[in-house]
């Protein structure tokens, strides 16, 4: 009688469990979540309402960090936009596969002592998302490989995509974006959306995407070109951009980017997708312009500084019932490079044989534990100056404003940071709990602390390629 007993009572438990949606639909959630990983050009730390703000109303966005975790110390891997998505999608430093600075012309890229195009054999976040059966999609801007007089890119499948939606600096740009022409160009081509409609267009790609594929995993990169100078908002953005810090072409081509992640917000709503949608929000390097340091909220440094301001964008990341609502986490030190092993260990992902991450799993942070680094963070930006006399070159643009040129090596290991030009000189080292404005050199008064963290920072860049 009492083996029939167990027996009824498990066949019980398990027709009560297959019966109930919520039980079913809660062990999903955890396992294979969608990811929106939606990447804003050259925003600033501070153009962010919830980060203290450059005084542009960013109410979606701050919606998004109401209704997930703001993370205040997230670093990208590069001051500037080819590298800085290299860390993303490879989980590793940018330099190591010699990506340096911007992509470009053959000649530029020579210049940088660069490679041309990211090398598909690179550890891809979105190809190891493919093969555990995500169907994958990318929307606007790319530059890891293709326009201008590179024309032996590889395609987007090669990385991984089911879908690619690029812009005139990918391997397949797509028509409404332009198919020969850069997006700040003033001439468009017929069938080209005008660049105040950028966002909206890349929106609408994405929704539609996301519901023709609603009945299995999807993960989507959707990376948008604004808030990149120049800024070219119609006169009705700019009617609407109202008074404030900068011009009112920045300011109305922010307030339209945030109106447009709140309208793709709503649909995922709509779609029955947002309870199951891992969000994750950033920006791929600092501003440029600053405007007096507005957009970095006070932190020194821009686009193509390796100082705060051109490295630590916002980061909010949003999954209902996991990643806790309402919190910041102002502890933890959150890379670019470590997405790659924190989506997969959260969506339940394979991560790819052998593959070697610079960054680490920071899943436990996500959900709201706590989690320190085991291993310093690293930088490199501007191996040489611009070339003399060879019009149309810039290698490594440098920020016009002279106290944000920084050394180019830089390191990250707890509350202290380093930064140091290639060849040992002018070493700066900062306390950042202390002083995350970087107001104060301490190398001289810490002479050993500045010393051994020099020679981390040098042995890791001799390393490179």
């Amino acid at each position: 009688m009492r083996r029939g007993t167990i027996i009824a009572a498990w066949l019980t438990f398990a027709l009560v469990f297959a019966a109930s949606p919520s039980l079913c639909a809660a062990d999903a959630s955890v396992t294979r979540p969608n990811v929106l990983f939606i990447l804003v050009d050259d925003m600033g730390w501070g153009d962010l309402g919830a980060n203290g703000g450059a005084g542009v109303p960013t109410p979606r966005m701050d919606r998004l960090a109401h209704e997930g975790t703001r993370f205040t110390q997230f670093y990208t891997a590069s001051p500037i936009c080819s590298p800085s998505r290299c860390g993303f999608i490879t989980g590793q430093f940018p330099a190591r596969w010699r990506i340096t600075s911007y992509l470009q012309s053959r000649a530029g890229n020579r210049e940088c002592g660069q490679a041309d195009f990211l090398d598909p054999k690179a550890p891809s976040l979105v190809r190891a998302f493919k093969a555990a059966g995500y169907a994958t999609a990318h929307v606007g801007k790319w530059h890891l490989g293709g326009g201008r007089d590179v024309t032996d890119a590889p395609k987007f499948a090669a990385y991984g995509y089911d879908v690619g939606l690029g812009t005139y600096e990918s391997p397949e740009p797509a028509a409404a974006l332009g198919l020969k022409r850069m997006p700040w160009s003033k001439e468009t081509e017929p069938q080209q959306v005008k660049r105040h409609d950028r966002t909206r267009w890349m929106v609408d790609e994405t929704l539609a995407f996301v519901k023709k594929h609603a009945a299995q995993p999807w993960l989507v990169n959707l990376w948008l070109d604004d808030v990149h100078t120049p800024y070219a908002p119609s006169d009705e953005q700019k009617v609407a951009a109202g008074e404030g810090v900068g011009t009112a072409e920045y300011r109305a081509v922010l307030r339209e980017t945030d109106r447009q992640i709140g309208r793709l917000l709503d649909g995922l709503r709509d779609l029955k997708l947002g309870g199951n949608t891992l969000v994750l929000l950033a920006g791929d390097n600092g501003p440029q312009p600053s405007f007096d340091r507005k957009r970095t909220a006070g932190l020194r440094g821009m686009k193509w500084s390796l100082y705060e301001g051109g490295i630590r964008t916002p980061l909010i990341v949003r999954w209902p019932g996991v990643v806790p609502a309402g919190a910041v986490n102002s502890s933890t030190v959150v890379s670019a490079v470590d997405f790659f092993p924190t989506l997969c260990s959260l969506a339940s992902v394979p991560a790819p044989d052998g593959a070697r991450f610079d960054g680490e799993d920071l899943s436990a942070v996500f959900r709201g534990g706590k989690q320190p680094r085991t291993e310093p963070l690293f930088w490199e930006y501007g191996r040489k100056p611009a070339p003399k006399g060879k019009k149309g070159l810039r290698a490594f643009p440098y920020p016009s404003e002279p106290e944000s040129k920084s050394p180019n090596v830089a390191l990250r290991d707890g509350r202290w940071k380093l930064l140091v030009n290639a060849d040992g000189s002018c070493v700066e080292l900062y306390n950042l709990d202390a002083d995350p404005k970087e107001t104060k050199n301490l190398a001289e008064a810490k002479p050993d602390i500045a010393r051994r963290l020099s020679e981390q920072a040098l042995a890791w860049r001799k390393s490179l390629p």
